[in-house]
């Protein structure tokens, strides 16, 4: 089947079979390799990419559904020769260690600071609960977005993150 789709901002027509996913359709046909497959079964949080201004997985879309969708994936991000402003607050805050989950966070938080400007730490948690990452913990990942809201986290208070 033939579709079509905006993704960064850039118009695609491709075609695909009926059965292949979105994740496969943006990695294999549109060589957009940054969003990663970790579980292939939408709990993992690694293909998480914005489609038509929501978070989603991208392995639990087929890409047929995509027709005339607009996405957003991590290679969207940085829009000049150095990092987005929410890559360099996960740098700066230390809260990126093999990468791996990285893309989908970044994704999460777009969208969360989008929604809401000044989150609560439990509306940060909130956010970011569908991404799994295994080396960072979670802890580092708030202070990355306080960091970016012009906030610190109070004595204690990422104490249960």
């Amino acid at each position: 089947m033939r579709i079509s789709l905006t993704v960064n901002g850039q118009r695609y027509t491709v075609d695909v079979a009926e059965h292949k996913t979105l994740l496969r359709c943006l990695r294999e046909d549109l060589g957009l390799t940054g969003t990663k497959e970790g579980c292939g079964m939408g709990e993992c949080g690694a293909c998480t990419i914005i489609f038509n201004g929501r978070v989603v997985n991208a392995c639990m879309i087929l890409a047929v559904e995509a027709n005339g969708a607009t996405i957003e994936t991590i290679e969207g991000e940085a829009t000049g020769p150095g990092l987005s402003e929410i890559q360099t607050a996960l740098e700066r805050n230390n809260s990126a260690q093999c990468g791996f989950c990285t893309p989908g966070m970044v994704m999460s938080i777009k969208e969360l600071l989008r929604d809401k400007p000044k989150p609560t730490i439990d509306e940060m948690k909130e956010a970011i609960e569908g991404n799994f990452c295994r080396c960072t913990g979670y802890v580092q990942i708030i202070e990355a977005i306080l960091d970016l809201t012009g906030r610190s986290a109070e004595k204690g208070e990422l104490k249960h993150v």
